[in-house]
């Protein structure tokens, strides 16, 4: 099992696109679900901060081993999903991956997850 929750930083001026991105998840739940069985993602979580001027996405996420990643996807969901994160993610930042120190899942959850 994977635990992990990484900053990226938005492009400047990109605010708006972001609320579209994120109001398009939202909007497509059903179809955005379907795709984190292939990924053994078992929570995926979008966080958003401004901070200094700067906007910030921080993706939570604990998933199984052996998925496949976003990018290795047909589904159209991610297709457009990637189609934003090239749009309002500022690669020159690159990403900070925070340090996971402590795991607090009960066992009757993880039982439940496939490992």
């Amino acid at each position: 099992m994977k635990v992990e929750l990484t900053r990226y930083r938005v492009k400047k001026g990109k605010s708006t696109k972001v609320d579209e991105w994120l109001d398009f998840l939202n909007r497509h739940m059903d179809e955005v679900l379907v795709t984190l069985e292939g990924e053994k993602m078992y929570v995926e979580t979008i966080l958003r901060e401004h901070l200094n001027g700067d906007e910030y996405l921080y993706w939570y996420s604990v998933r199984g081993e052996g998925g496949i990643e976003v990018e290795e996807s047909t589904h159209w969901i991610d297709k457009k999903h990637l189609q934003y994160w090239d749009e309002c993610i500022d690669a020159s930042y690159g990403s900070i991956d925070l340090k996971t120190e402590v795991v607090m899942i009960p066992q009757k959850v993880r039982a439940s997850m496939d490992f």
